[in-house]
């Protein structure tokens, strides 16, 4: 089993996102002991934007040979995409920034997301190419973005669902650290709750 573990938080291996995922994976390495662990630091290894031959790819303008098509950004979004398909299961630990997804994930997304490769347009729409599989993410908030003590949009998971959907990736699963701006004692409750439900689910799906 291969598992991909992607984190993209500026904290590093302090960030809430991070020790969440850690805690998903260790669920997972119960299960699966020899699993294989792919990790991928978003934040200390930013990935370059899309550049000219990608989007001229994308646009269909122009004919790329083998060579070119493992160079640039193109090259770096195969590479991704391949790393992506050999996981059979993907965490991803993620802080909000701005209501939404870090940058750092918003230009692996950029690359990973690609027409012809790993989806299609259709006159109905927009279908994936990628094999389904299960994704664990692991979300902190400084706010609360979900629930009775929200006071903020949440564009994040909206969009990380919409966004794999398009690619085929559907079994979305989300834990979430909310607060971690309130202080120590709403932090360690809103820890504990996201135990809980890391708990629950894997308890569940042993049963």
């Amino acid at each position: 089993m291969n598992i991909l573990h992607i984190t993209c938080s500026p904290r590093g291996k302090s960030a809430e996102s991070y020790l969440l995922s850690q805690r998903i994976l260790a669920r997972l390495l119960e299960k699966n002991p020899q699993a294989n662990i792919i990790s991928r630091d978003l934040w200390a290894d930013q990935l370059p934007h899309v550049d000219s031959d990608y989007a001229a790819s994308l646009g269909g303008t122009r004919q790329f040979s083998g060579e070119e098509s493992k160079t640039g950004s193109l090259g770096m979004s195969e590479r991704l995409i391949v790393e992506l398909e050999s996981a059979d299961c993907i965490v991803i630990g993620t802080p909000m920034h701005n209501f939404t997804v870090p940058s750092v994930l918003k230009a692996w997304i950029d690359h990973v997301v690609r027409i012809h490769r790993t989806f299609n347009a259709t006159p109905e729409g927009k279908v994936g190419l990628l094999a389904d599989r299960p994704v664990f993410i692991a979300a902190s908030s400084g706010g609360h973005r979900i629930g009775e003590r929200s006071r903020q949009p949440d564009f994040l998971e909206p969009y990380l669902r919409a966004i794999l959907a398009t690619i085929g990736l559907h079994r979305l699963t989300f834990f979430t650290v909310q607060g971690t701006a309130f202080g120590p004692e709403p932090l360690a409750g809103a820890k504990l709750e996201a135990d809980q439900a890391i708990a629950g689910h894997f308890n569940s799906a042993r049963s």
